[in-house]
């Protein structure tokens, strides 16, 4: 079965934030004091995770990627990625973590039935990590990207480049897919939060510095992952180098993606704050036809494009934070 939305766009990939807690405060993220947490009553419990899981699968979604927040600071989240991973129909888990709690809990992860991580890390240098994240633990994170890269995991680092940052910040990072199969992509800023206050690097600017110093970069024409990166390769690497380029390399038509926040709501596109509310309907007892319906209506309605190229305003974008969204 497949799940088309209004634009015949096929919706196959579910994004689940399953906290908005986090144990680091990016600048692009979070303000240094953090934001309002949710309680707990708030979020979706596990079993209402699950419960939509199935919901979702049965209308052909069959790739799930955990976020947050940072995912690996709730209770027992492997206990929760290998449920989904039993439910019929879910054939791909993936998660999308900063890599500080990675290597206690890789075992655990791997048990659980995750086949990719992806790691969030804009520098190696603990001088500048501490400057983004206002935390030190580079150091931690990159032995925990060496140890996964070991594994039959599909290991990836998932890099913001930032307007001012070092060349050695990149480079750094590239650095990394060097002598494991640790592929490093490069992810345009959104201007969502607190991003919007900073400037990115697009990806003909870090194109033109990585081959100044790497040589040419050749296309990569197979699959890595379930999103929209572009890869390439390095002559004498192992890992591979992508672009998520959503602004400069607008890529809506190809779309394949919805979002679940922490406290249940279907987004169906970054930019708006568009969506419905699946917690208050499980709360209130709605059965599961009434679900299920109200899942196709949203992904129908699923908007054709972003707009963040334009300056105009509009009442229904988006107004919370990344770790409040889901990343």
């Amino acid at each position: 079965m497949k799940m088309l939305d209004e634009y015949s766009r096929t919706i196959d990939y579910l994004r689940i934030s399953i906290t908005d807690r986090c144990n680091l405060r990016c600048i692009y993220c979070m303000p240094e004091e953090g934001v309002c947490q949710l309680s707990h009553d708030e979020i979706l419990s596990y079993e209402q995770i699950l419960h939509l899981c199935k919901l979702f699968a049965q209308l052909g979604v069959h790739k799930i990627k955990i976020t947050g927040g940072e995912p690996l600071v709730r209770r027992d989240c492997t206990a929760l990625i290998k449920a989904i991973n039993q439910i019929e129909g879910i054939d791909n888990i993936t998660l999308t973590t900063n890599g500080l709690l990675l290597s206690e809990k890789l075992d655990e992860l791997i048990d659980a039935g995750i086949s990719s991580v992806n790691v969030s890390l804009d520098t190696t240098n603990e001088e500048a990590y501490k400057k983004i994240t206002r935390f030190q633990g580079a150091d931690q994170v990159i032995e925990a990207l060496r140890k996964a890269a070991d594994t039959s995991l599909n290991v990836k680092i998932n890099a913001v480049p930032l307007a001012g940052s070092s060349d050695e910040d990149f480079y750094s990072l590239i650095e990394l897919a060097k002598d494991k199969n640790i592929h490093v992509r490069f992810i345009e800023l959104m201007p969502i939060g607190l991003g919007q206050s900073l400037k990115g690097l697009s990806q003909a600017a870090l194109t033109a510095r990585i081959e100044a110093k790497y040589g040419s970069l050749t296309p990569y024409d197979k699959q890595l992952g379930n999103g929209p990166c572009v890869y390439y390769t390095l002559a004498g690497f192992k890992g591979k180098i992508g672009f998520i380029a959503a602004l400069s390399h607008k890529f809506c038509s190809q779309c394949n993606r919805v979002r679940l926040t922490a406290d249940g709501m279907l987004k169906t596109c970054l930019q708006y704050d568009a969506g419905c509310n699946l917690k208050a309907m499980l709360d209130a007892g709605c059965s599961d036809e009434e679900m299920l319906a109200a899942i196709r209506q949203t992904i129908l309605q699923k908007p054709l494009s972003h707009h963040f190229e334009s300056s105009a305003k509009d009442s229904k974008k988006e107004t919370r934070m990344m770790s409040q969204i889901g990343g």
